[in-house]
């Protein structure tokens, strides 16, 4: 099958920093993928590279078979988001929003009442996520970390996205953080869905993902991290 994302000869400046550089990256449908080695501000950068929010210096990205430079306007732009779900702490949930109008955001402005049409789809995916029935219309304000990132999770699942990008989601829950990823993995698996979750956490990335990959910054390549266990004949990304 063809890749859902691919990145070829990549390099975008992180704010006067070291720019980042990725050499190759393919991965296909239901491919889950970690990559470790990114702060905070370089994970930012990829993430906003792949959804097509910015443009690369040099190289390219592809989503969907398209390069992200050849998306023609907003309406454009839009259509490749709603194929993508993400996951980051940079993703706002308002405090006096409960859990149920958080995640019925993602459907309507209507969130006083949530109609009943939406709170349906809304309790789908809050089952899905595992966020409890009784936390969803409680307000988010004073939730516990677990809880607002399974609110966060469900929201990034209301598209029925083809690809879920984690940006350090693993800093949502830290002391939950390889139980959050093995939730995420089992949803991917059921969905076909592929994952993209760039991590510094070891034990986040090896609940996520099928492979962990590290990133060497100077050069850009992407390396299978040593002791990761190998089965032949798993799904894995590609990389050169």
């Amino acid at each position: 099958m063809d890749p859902l994302v691919e990145i070829a000869g990549l390099s975008k400046s992180c704010g006067g920093r070291s720019p980042l550089r990725i050499a190759a990256l393919s991965v296909g449908p239901a491919e889950r993928v970690a990559i470790v080695g990114l702060d905070a501000a370089a994970a930012e950068v990829l993430v906003n590279l792949i959804i097509g929010a910015i443009l690369p210096a040099e190289g390219e990205v592809r989503v969907f078979g398209r390069p992200t430079s050849v998306i023609a306007d907003a309406d454009d732009w839009l259509a490749t988001l709603d194929r993508f779900g993400l996951v980051s702490p940079r993703a706002v949930l308002p405090g006096g929003f409960t859990a149920r109008q958080a995640i019925a955001a993602a459907f309507t402005l209507s969130l006083d009442p949530v109609a009943h049409g939406v709170s349906t789809d809304v309790e789908r995916l809050s089952r899905e996520a595992k966020l409890p029935r009784a936390a969803l219309d409680q307000p988010l304000e004073g939730a516990d970390p677990l809880t607002k990132a399974r609110c966060r999770l469900a929201r990034a699942l209301a598209p029925n996205p083809a690809v879920l990008v984690l940006e350090h989601a693993n800093a949502l829950v830290p002391a939950h953080a390889a139980r959050f990823g093995g939730d995420i993995a089992s949803i991917a698996r059921r969905r076909g869905m592929a994952v993209v979750a760039l991590t510094a956490d070891a034990a986040f990335a090896r609940a996520v993902a099928d492979r962990v990959l590290r990133l060497d910054a100077a050069t850009g390549r992407l390396a299978e991290t040593a002791g990761w266990p190998w089965r032949p004949g798993r799904k894995t990304a590609r990389t050169d």
